[in-house]
Order: structure tokens, then C-alpha cells, then sequence
């Protein structure tokens, strides 16, 4: 009988590549891992990794494994949801990615909702890129993820993962007050702050790249002196008079724009979504998490209070 948590391990290998990185993913020695694939081939009785070089390469036979893993543990995940589905409340822990403005706009309102709502049910939130989010909870590492995308910048799809639209949010231009240097105060477009300090989120970001694209699009390339993935800073630097941004809507929820505001060409907005395993779709702790998100983003979209605790 091939052992569920070895063969893990092994679609686990199939996916960080090292041995290193998967005892990293889960808090495993490195010695510990390699200890157990062996005992996975002995199990097997054919050889599954072989190596090339100083890395592990999967023999065919190891593959078939890898394949028939990944199903073992959605069959798993499907079980232990429709057995959870059979109790009189809901409870369970669940384990929820988020990216930083996601996380200040809607998760303390979720978390009150489903403290009332739902007391049995424990959250877990790390907070997460998108792209890395979306891959983790793809190898089971989170059970839910709130993700995003920029316009002409499709979230990375992985398969067996479903995806439900939260909400959009307008992206704008952000300038300081009126009472800012006077260089800002002439700015009222995009092509007026071509000559102006620009604060964007780290190369690599969707954002970032979107962001450049609508600045060259206007005809200039932005002088971009700030660089950081805390959109908070972005705000502060453009609230201190000190740089423009593009920055989307839910960044000022629960605090006051002090800043001027002006509409982009085409009204280009963000698309936040949630995604999740199909196979552990059924669970209803997971499902009363998403369930609260929805509520609570939708409540933000309309200006209605979705909880009892939701202050006014």
C-alpha cells in the first residue's frame, strides 16, 4: 500500500523542482524528505527519481505517480469536504492568501461577519503576491486565495482551480492636494505628469507593467524615483506631496483621499477574484469564508453595511 503523505512529497518535488524547496514548503529537513521518497520507492518497488547532475529527474514511472497523486489527494480533499458537510455547524480551519490592499479593504469586516456568523470557523491569512498565491494554493498550501488582475494582464491559470469574480476597482491617476509643490497643482491628466515623480510597485508586478504601458501609451516614459510593493507608501508619498501614482480604488477604503483624483482614459479598472480547488469546493468552512468575502465586496461596491459589526 503506497503511503498518501509520501506520495505527497512526491507531487510536491514535481512542483518546486528541489528537494530543498520542498522541505522549505513544509517544514520539513531536507534529510527527512529524501528519507521518505525512498521509502516511496521501496514501497513502489520500481525507481521513480533518478539523478542528473545535482538534481532529481522523474523516471516514467515516477510520473505516472506524480499524475495519479495529484488525484489521490483531490479524492481526499472531496472526502473530507463531504464528511464536514455532514455536521450540524460549520467549522474548520481555512487558510486564506491576500494581497495587501485586499487584506486591509475586506478582511477585518469578513472576519467580524464570520466570528458571528460562523464562531467554529478559525482563518489563517498570509499575505501574498497574486502570482505566488494562486501557485500555492494550487499545490495545497493555501485552501483560498483572494488574487488579482490588471487590465491586459491575465492572472496565471492553473488547473483544477476555481475562479469567482469579488470586485472591480477603478484604477486613477493620484496627484498631492491642492496645497502640494507647485509642479503638481498643473497636472490634470496623464500627460501633464509626464515630467513629474512617479512612486510604482517593483518590476516584475502586473501593476507595474500596466502602469508603464498607460504612461508610454500617453506618450512618455515615467521617472519612476520610487519603488515599493506597499501600495500604503505609494499614498503616503503622494499624499506628502512627494510623487504621482496609479493607483486602484480599494486602497482608500476606510480612510479619507486626501489627494486629487483624476479619471484615465477608458475608465481601466482592477479585477479582484477569489479562487480555490474544485475539489475542495464542498467544504463548508471554505465556502463560508468566500461566502463572507462576496458579501463584504459587494457591500463596498454599493455602500450597504453587510454585517451586525460593520461600523457605519
Amino acid at each position: 500500500m503506497l503511503d498518501i503523505r509520501r506520495l505527497r512529497l512526491l507531487r510536491e518535488l514535481s512542483i518546486r523542482g528541489t528537494v530543498a524547496a520542498v522541505a522549505a514548503a513544509l517544514n520539513y529537513s531536507a534529510s527527512s524528505v529524501s528519507q521518505q521518497l525512498s521509502l516511496l520507492e521501496q514501497e513502489a518497488g520500481v525507481e521513480l527519481l533518478r539523478k542528473s547532475g545535482r538534481r532529481l529527474q522523474f523516471t516514467p514511472q515516477g510520473q505516472v505517480l506524480v499524475e495519479h497523486a495529484a488525484e489521490l489527494l483531490d479524492s481526499l480533499e472531496r472526502a473530507e469536504a463531504a464528511l464536514a458537510a455532514t455536521q450540524p455547524t460549520v467549522t474548520g480551519t481555512v487558510r486564506l492568501a491576500v494581497f495587501q490592499t485586499a487584506a486591509l479593504a475586506l478582511i477585518p469586516a469578513v472576519l467580524r461577519t464570520l466570528r458571528s456568523a460562523h464562531p467554529g470557523v478559525r482563518v489563517e491569512m498570509v499575505q501574498h503576491e497574486p502570482e505566488t498565491a494562486l501557485q500555492e494554493t494550487w499545490a495545497r498550501t493555501f485552501d483560498l486565495v483572494v488574487a488579482e488582475q490588471y487590465p491586459g494582464h491575465a492572472a496565471p491559470h492553473h488547473p483544477g482551480l476555481d475562479r469567482e469574480p469579488l470586485t472591480h476597482d477603478a484604477i486613477r491617476l493620484c496627484l498631492p492636494a491642492a496645497d502640494a509643490p507647485a509642479e503638481f497643482g498643473q497636472a490634470a491628466s496623464l500627460e501633464q505628469a509626464a515630467r513629474l515623480p512617479w512612486v510604482m510597485e517593483p518590476r516584475g508586478a502586473a501593476s507595474r507593467h500596466w502602469a508603464e504601458q498607460a504612461c508610454r501609451s500617453a506618450g512618455f516614459e515615467p521617472d519612476v524615483r520610487f519603488e515599493t510593493a506597499d501600495l500604503q507608501a505609494h499614498v503616503r508619498l503622494v499624499e506628502s506631496g512627494h510623487a504621482v501614482a496609479l493607483l486602484p480604488d480599494l486602497v482608500w477604503v476606510s480612510r479619507e483621499a486626501r489627494i486629487r483624483q483624476v479619471d484615465l482614459p477608458g475608465k481601466p479598472h482592477r479585477t479582484v477574484f477569489t479562487a480555490m480547488r474544485e475539489s475542495g469546493a464542498g467544504h463548508p468552512a471554505v465556502a463560508a469564508v468566500r461566502a463572507a468575502l462576496a458579501a463584504e465586496a459587494a457591500a463596498l461596491s454599493t455602500g450597504r453595511p453587510p454585517g451586525p459589526d460593520r461600523p457605519a
